[in-house]
């Protein structure tokens, strides 16, 4: 069964399938640092993984996309931070123009879950 939570007409926040959760592509608030930006996605994504009985000890894979390279220290000092030790994903970082000039880290993120 697919269950998706927080959708729109155009998108879910979350999809599970099978024991995976799919998550969207999480931002912070426009405007802000990058280590800002980030600490704010990590924490949506968390809400969004306990949802659905996932934690990010459970992640499998996660895609970050930076608006400049040049911020790629910067956001991993947070996300290093952040993963539970011995826990990492798969992970892909690139860079690519987000959907605002003010957001400057998206992260997307799959993961095991109990629903």
């Amino acid at each position: 069964m697919i269950q998706r939570r927080y959708t729109n007409d155009r998108m879910s926040q979350s999809v599970t399938h099978k024991g995976v959760v799919y998550l969207s592509g999480q931002v912070g608030n426009p405007g802000t640092s990058v280590a800002e930006q980030t600490r704010e996605c990590l924490a949506r994504i968390e809400k969004l993984l306990l949802e659905v009985g996932s934690s990010s000890e459970q992640m499998l894979q996660a895609v970050i996309w930076l608006d400049d390279m040049k911020d790629f220290a910067e956001m991993n000092e947070v996300w290093d931070n952040w993963v539970p030790k011995g826990h990492a994903p798969a992970r892909a970082t690139g860079s690519a123009h987000l959907a605002s000039p003010d957001l400057k880290v998206e992260i997307i993120v799959t993961a095991a879950c109990s629903e």
